[in-house]
């Protein structure tokens, strides 16, 4: 038996192959990465011509001046085709704002006094219609926690003008809180006083 001597020219072709066969998966390797990438990048929208879905907000939107609300209530009696377009100035808040008056004076005792308070109160809000029919088909729920609040505040915090202002405030959080227990949203920007007597 002989043996031959290597020559080291056998593996030559070998290591090459390795080389090669390397190359190959480490190509196709940065392909597939590459390539997610892209996929993801589309998926999310930043590239690809928007084929990914758009998000809808959710909610009551925002309506500017001059926009038309597709949730608007219907015309009361007396309004809408014969009368004028509702006139919007160009100045002050970018977005239209609605009222909502509660049907009912509220009244209840003052915290800590014989005193008593009457008030007729309403909100505001920039958002479209959802909210002032929300404001309705809850109005018994918010009246409910309305009448808690003015129970719960002291005859000084009515005779103040910034007793009377924190309690607009807590007003407001609390009709938001009602809507947004009922129907997940809020909306409600403010709350004022179309009257209010402490006797």
């Amino acid at each position: 038996m002989s043996e031959k001597p290597s020559t080291g020219d056998d593996e030559a072709p070998k290591k090459k192959k390795k080389g090669k066969l390397g190359i190959i998966i480490i190509a196709v390797a940065m392909l597939a990465v590459g390539g997610g990438g892209v996929f993801g990048l589309m998926a999310a929208g930043v590239i690809g011509g928007g084929h990914a879905e758009e998000k809808k907000p959710e909610g009551p939107q925002f309506i500017k001046k001059g926009e038309v609300d597709p949730y608007a209530p219907p015309a009361k009696e007396g309004e809408g085709e014969g009368g004028a377009p509702e006139a919007e100035s160009e100045g002050g808040d970018e977005y239209r704002t609605a009222y909502f008056t509660f049907t009912d004076d509220f009244t209840s005792n003052l915290k800590g006094s014989d005193a008593m308070v009457q008030a007729s109160i309403a909100c505001s809000t920039r958002r479209d219609g959802r909210v002032l029919q929300w404001l309705a088909k809850h109005e018994l729920a918010i009246r409910s926690q309305l009448l808690s609040i003015l129970a719960d505040t002291s005859e000084d915090d009515a005779s103040t003008p910034e007793g009377k202002d924190r309690l607009q405030k807590r007003m407001t959080a609390a009709i938001n809180q009602v809507l947004i227990q009922k129907e997940g949203f809020g909306g409600v920007d403010a709350v004022y006083f179309r009257n209010f007597i402490v006797q």
